[in-house]
């Protein structure tokens, strides 16, 4: 009988301390992963080129967070390639399989990805205070910080430095002063703007560089009045002006030379300023490494207050909703910005400052442009639909050729984000 009754009183405590460990578990879960001791984290970015990198941060960021919160953290790094990482990411959010943290493109995908509810809220995130206020609208979706921006891209157009010095010539802040620089240099034997019109994308960059200056002051609501069905190219004034006025002071035989040539005639001094972005400086620099070209935004109209970079965020990181580990993924996302680590972090992937903490040199020919962005003279790059943008490549090819008149490309692109909405409705 003693013997029936220990082994019933020891079965009991059994059942006890089983009950006991699954609460424990089951508490563990609920409270998040801050309680647990081992959480695997998945990351997600298509950008193998800095796998190198992306890997030896995250190794810092899983030994701080040893030793700062005693939580062993490993992280499965998923780097596809870039043609690969958009849809392979859309097949992972749909069929569940989400990472925790992934990347995403600000301007292009956050809107879509916020309103299938994907993203986590981190608006009130410490990271978020230290970001420029250029840069945070491309990274909020309806009025929620959602994601950490790495990387960015500030454009305008290129310029000649020496040319400039040497001519004792200001980057000028109006048309006015624009069409001066040109009657300057042109006094001076000097060609005005490089013209390379044979790649299509190229007479297109005109496009976000008007509408985000008729945004940043007359023309607040110009993309969400197209979308909506109400808005037109007309509204935009001064959209042919300086198209124009670079058109008639360029170089010659421009729908024979592309992007390569262009490279080298710019980098050999064939013109002062070519309408085009720093993404060509490796081409530029193969051509002349000591040549000396800075970035300026470029003036469409009389207000200077409208002459801003125009500043595209690309690259940004996002918590994932689904993710079961959001706190060490948000810890991971502060840790993106931090504050003692992150400025050799984007110095080593070649990014430009996001945060008032990043203290970096960025590269000599953004020097400029990032002082405009750092005190706020930047818009952020305007969301034109793809398709928009395509038409445009060849209503501003023929434009520029003569076979199009700007009563022509106004009907093409409002036609053109007509069908647009009607294929998103």
């Amino acid at each position: 009988m003693k013997k029936a009754l220990s082994s019933l009183l020891i079965f009991i405590l059994a059942i006890g301390l089983l009950a006991g460990c699954n609460s424990k578990e089951t508490a563990s879960d609920e409270s998040g992963s801050k309680a647990e001791k081992n959480v695997e984290l998945k990351v997600f970015i298509g950008q193998p080129r800095f796998k190198q990198q992306y890997q030896t941060y995250l190794d810092q960021f899983v030994a701080k967070e040893k030793k700062e919160k005693g939580i062993n953290v490993e992280i499965k790094l998923e780097l596809p390639s870039v043609n690969q990482a958009a849809q392979l990411l859309k097949t992972r959010m749909a069929s569940g399989d989400s990472p925790d943290v992934f990347a995403l493109h600000a301007i292009n995908d956050i809107p879509i990805y916020d309103k299938a509810g994907y993203l986590e809220d981190l608006s009130n995130e410490p990271f978020v205070d230290k970001v420029f206020d250029t840069v945070k609208p491309a990274i909020t979706s309806n009025g929620k910080v959602v994601a950490v921006p790495l990387e960015t891209l500030q454009w305008g157009y290129l310029y000649n430095k020496k040319i400039f010095k040497d001519l004792n010539i200001k980057l000028p802040q109006t048309y006015s002063e624009m069409e001066q620089v040109v009657k300057t240099l042109k006094q001076k034997n000097v060609t005005p703007f490089l013209l390379t019109y044979k790649d299509a994308y190229i007479p297109q960059l005109f496009l976000p560089l008007e509408v985000g200056a008729a945004q940043a002051k007359d023309n607040p609501d110009f993309i969400k009045e197209m979308n909506e069905g109400k808005g037109s190219f007309s509204a935009l004034k001064d959209m042919f002006k300086i198209m124009d006025l670079s058109n008639a002071n360029g170089t010659k035989r421009a729908f024979e030379n592309g992007q390569d040539q262009g490279a080298a005639d710019f980098a050999n001094g064939k013109a002062a300023m070519w309408i085009q972005g720093p993404w060509m400086a490796d081409s530029i620099l193969k051509t002349n490494k000591d040549f000396e070209f800075g970035v300026a935004p470029l003036p469409v109209n009389d207000d200077s207050a409208t002459t801003q970079i125009n500043l595209s965020t690309s690259t940004s990181l996002a918590v994932s909703k689904m993710s079961k580990h959001k706190d060490v993924a948000k810890d991971l996302i502060n840790y993106i910005l931090d504050d003692k680590d992150s400025s050799e972090f984007y110095k080593s992937l070649g990014f430009n400052a996001v945060s008032s903490k990043h203290t970096f040199e960025p590269f000599p020919w953004l020097k400029d442009s990032t002082e405009y962005v750092s005190q706020g003279k930047a818009y952020q790059d305007p969301p034109i639909p793809i398709a928009v943008k395509d038409e445009s490549q060849k209503l501003l090819q023929s434009y520029f050729a003569g076979d199009a008149s700007q009563k022509d490309v106004i009907k093409g692109l409002d036609r053109a984000w007509d069908q647009f909405n009607q294929n998103n409705k």
